[in-house]
């Protein structure tokens, strides 16, 4: 059964005329589509090739590191926890999905196991995230939520807000049933770039020793950008967040240019919010995007 029905009005109204708005101002045509959009539990029967996928795009290049089909079984193992996002009914791939895990309660299976020596990795030597390591001791006697989202490119958004408040819902109902999901913390894992300097203008020496030159300020900002603007917010309510550079390289900063004068190298992104602060941070969520669509 969809989820939709628990969704309030309003917040329909904001997901649907944000995707209406973004349809009109990047259509060259008179067609505009409009996307309705259904939340859903995960379907065990259903989903596994279109989860799989939207993980596999969350770990970008360093994807091949993890046993995506396990976390995948994962996932569909707590059918009543977590969202995807469909548009043509249940019976069809998610176009997006959010989901926790506990990793704590999943420390001895091994594609969990891969994960956490991964973060700790990626911990170590970063300044932003050295504290991290902390929190995922066994013996810290802490309770890690990990929260794993992704979506299509063309998603809006505002499908993420309903995503979150409908975790926080389930997670209190979990608890009430004295399952294994009363969190001290979330670590939601996430993507981020940059923009480097593109290799595919410098045509000949005199224009490659002046863009180089140009490029390399830009370059030197190494400014932030996010592939989920939702995590802006997020980190307003965070104990620590970070970036990382992934363990495999892609094949260069051209590899994924498009339409623009600078290439761009992907990062992995995490953010650590204390479980006490989650529901504000939901909250935050739902009035950021709330008046992103009005505006």
């Amino acid at each position: 059964m969809a989820k939709r029905k628990e969704i309030e009005d309003e917040q329909m109204a904001d997901v649907e005329a944000a995707e209406s708005s973004s349809e009109e101002s990047s259509s060259d045509d008179d067609t505009n589509m409009l996307v309705d959009f259904e939340w859903f539990d995960p379907q065990p029967f259903v989903d596994f090739h279109g989860l799989k996928t939207l993980l596999r795009q969350l770990f970008d290049v360093d994807a091949q590191l993890f046993d995506l089909s396990a976390l995948t079984e994962l996932i569909l193992a707590q059918p009543l926890l977590g969202s995807t996002v469909k548009v043509e009914g249940n019976e069809t791939d998610p176009y997006a999905f959010l989901t926790v895990l506990n990793l704590h309660e999943h420390k001895d299976k091994q594609a969990i196991q891969s994960l956490i020596d991964y973060i700790k990795t990626k911990a170590t030597g970063n300044a932003d995230l050295a504290q991290l390591k902390g929190p995922l001791d066994p013996a810290s006697g802490f309770q890690i939520g990990l929260i794993l989202t992704e979506r299509l490119i063309n998603i809006p958004s505002e499908v993420i807000p309903p995503m979150y408040k409908m975790l926080l819902e389930e997670i209190s109902w979990a608890i009430e049933e004295k399952e294994p999901y009363n969190f001290t913390h979330y670590l939601i894992l996430s993507k981020t770039y940059q923009e480097v300097a593109s290799l595919l203008d410098q045509e000949d020496d005199i224009s490659r020793k002046h863009k180089k030159q140009k490029k390399a300020g830009k370059k030197g900002s190494s400014e932030t950008f996010y592939f989920h603007p939702e995590d802006k917010v997020l980190q307003r309510h965070a104990s620590l967040f970070g970036s990382y550079e992934y363990t495999r390289q892609a094949g260069g900063p051209d590899s994924k240019r498009a339409f623009q004068e600078l290439g761009i190298k992907p990062e992995g992104h995490m953010i650590l919010i204390e479980a006490i602060k989650f529901e504000a941070a939901v909250k935050g969520l739902q009035d950021y995007f709330g008046q992103s669509s009005d505006g």
